[in-house]
């Protein structure tokens, strides 16, 4: 994607993703038409859907030969990254927004044949964007985020976690290994959305991000950003990522995200 293309496009998703954001907080206290999907607590509302539908539509009038990955249904029917995908979670955080009226994001991760090329996440009750362009850095609304090139201990870590990996009878991982892990780090968190998780990574205010299962539009945008500061972003396994379906994810800061790799996450074949 050259360069005039990328920038005008990035333009536009910010627009769009703003946009978005307002028409969710003027709707936030309105009743919510709730339902599940794959599970009592995979929640989906009218808000979800209606977002969703708002990005298909921009994107289909102003970028007609641009494609979208979505989570609700509206986007096409891919089998390869080929073209311009944009991969859209119109509402990451689907729990907290019904529960909480907040930690939540709108989460944009736009791919030229295969390789994140924009990543936009925005924080929409906080009003906080996070952006990233590849090769020109991450950013919190305008300030540039620094590098995570900084070594920091396991020890010293904090890391994204899902407490539900602890499990015994999780069936995709070692359960001991993975709670040996959080005996060595310092701490762990789980924000209940995976674009925060990740933006706040890429801010700092995390060194690490670890799941067994996840959707690419929970972290096409935020992959992205992680790696415009200096992390490293893979499966669990250090493999490449597979953004067409649900798949283990693995980021952080170089130097734990090897070690945590190699030592601690041991998949069990399914």
């Amino acid at each position: 994607m050259d360069q005039q293309k990328k920038n005008e496009i990035f333009t536009q998703a910010k627009t769009w993703i703003l946009e978005a954001g307002e028409r969710i907080k003027s709707k936030i206290d309105s009743p919510r038409s709730i339902q599940t999907k794959s599970n009592p607590n995979d929640l989906v509302t009218e808000m979800d859907q209606e977002t969703e539908q708002f990005f298909a539509n921009k994107i289909k009038d102003t970028y007609p030969e641009h494609y979208l990955l979505g989570e609700e249904g509206f986007g096409d029917e891919i089998e390869d990254l080929g073209g311009t995908v944009w991969i859209i979670d119109p509402i990451d955080g689907t729990m907290n927004f019904v529960h909480q009226k907040r930690n939540f994001a709108i989460s944009i991760g736009i791919y030229h044949e295969g390789t994140g090329e924009i990543g936009l996440i925005y924080n929409v009750m906080e009003g906080i964007l996070y952006t990233a362009k590849r090769g020109e850095g991450a950013y919190k609304n305008d300030s540039r985020l620094p590098d995570l090139s900084q070594d920091r201990p396991l020890k010293q870590s904090i890391l994204a976690l899902n407490t539900t990996w602890l499990i015994p009878e999780n069936p995709y991982v070692d359960h001991k290994g993975m709670q040996e892990l959080v005996k060595t780090l310092r701490s762990t968190r789980s924000y209940g959305s995976a674009a925060l998780e990740f933006a706040f990574l890429a801010e700092g205010l995390l060194d690490g991000y670890l799941t067994m299962t996840l959707m690419p539009w929970d972290y096409a945008a935020g992959s992205i950003l992680v790696r415009e500061v200096g992390g490293i972003v893979t499966r669990a396994d250090q493999s490449e990522l597979d953004l067409l379906n649900k798949t283990t994810v693995l980021a952080g800061r170089s130097n734990i995200h090897e070690e945590i790799a190699s030592e601690y996450v041991q998949l069990k074949q399914r």
